[in-house]
């Protein structure tokens, strides 16, 4: 007859486990057939977090058959280590209780512009503030971003076409300059809720994109809580590798 055996090692691993199992079913809507191998195989071709701990996660989930009896998590028949369960939990927050964007990498957007204000006007702005992301604003509704490259990229355009850069400069409404490089989908709106790895995924997906806006929620007639860009990829690892809820 076998022991029920109180672990406290054991019982925090299979927690972890199942947080883990039930949030990308659900993240996903996989049914319950699916293994918890294919689950974390799946999430982890649109979660950054779960691409990130792929082969820990599935190493892990063969870890835990081996902790219990029969796929019975009330009997257990080994302990795993400390250091393995402090990083299976940390992995199980991340899943399931990711930190967001806004209180973590978001820096605040301290100014926005209004579409008829001339380019001269806009880069004075920029080379003062530092700022090289402004969003652009026509009657409430955002209507593009004006990021320094893709300034530059369209003046090299004029430069190229012999247009006199003066004239462009001093009388082009920053309105007509980000309708030039919209096409280019460099810029996307998230909504205050987004997390960090939804970020990085965005970032993934789209290898163009230069910056992320955050408004309240998501709307184009909203102003910018945060921006987030591709210089905070690197923090956003850093926060995601060091993350602890608790602290």
């Amino acid at each position: 007859m076998e022991e029920k055996i109180n672990s406290s090692n054991a019982r925090r691993f299979i927690t972890s486990y199942n947080m883990i199992d039930n949030a990308l079913r659900t993240q996903l809507n996989m049914r319950g057939g699916i293994s918890y191998t294919e689950a974390v195989r799946r999430a982890a071709r649109t979660n950054s977090i779960v691409r990130k701990y792929e082969d820990i996660l599935v190493e892990y989930g063969r870890l835990r058959n081996a902790i219990v009896h029969n796929d019975n998590d009330d009997f257990i028949i080994a302990e795993p280590h400390d250091k393995v369960v402090v990083e299976f939990e940390k992995i199980a927050d991340l899943i399931c209780t990711p930190p967001l964007a806004i209180n973590t990498v978001s820096n605040n957007v301290l100014s926005c512009m209004e579409y008829n204000v001339k380019l001269k006007d806009v880069l004075e702005f920029s080379y003062k503030s530092g700022y090289s992301n402004i969003p652009v604003f026509k009657k409430g509704m955002l209507i593009g971003v004006a990021n320094g490259q893709k300034i530059a990229d369209v003046l090299g355009k004029k430069i190229y076409q012999k247009i006199d850069i003066d004239d462009y400069i001093n009388n082009t409404n920053i309105e007509d300059v980000v309708k030039e490089i919209m096409s280019d989908n460099y810029y996307a709106i998230a909504n205050k809720d987004v997390t960090l790895d939804k970020v990085l995924n965005m970032f993934t997906d789209n290898r163009k994109l230069l910056c992320i806006l955050i408004t309240p929620t998501g709307s184009l007639l909203e102003a910018p809580l945060g921006i987030i860009t591709t210089s905070d990829i690197m923090d956003i690892n850093k926060i995601l590798d060091d993350y602890d809820k608790d602290e």
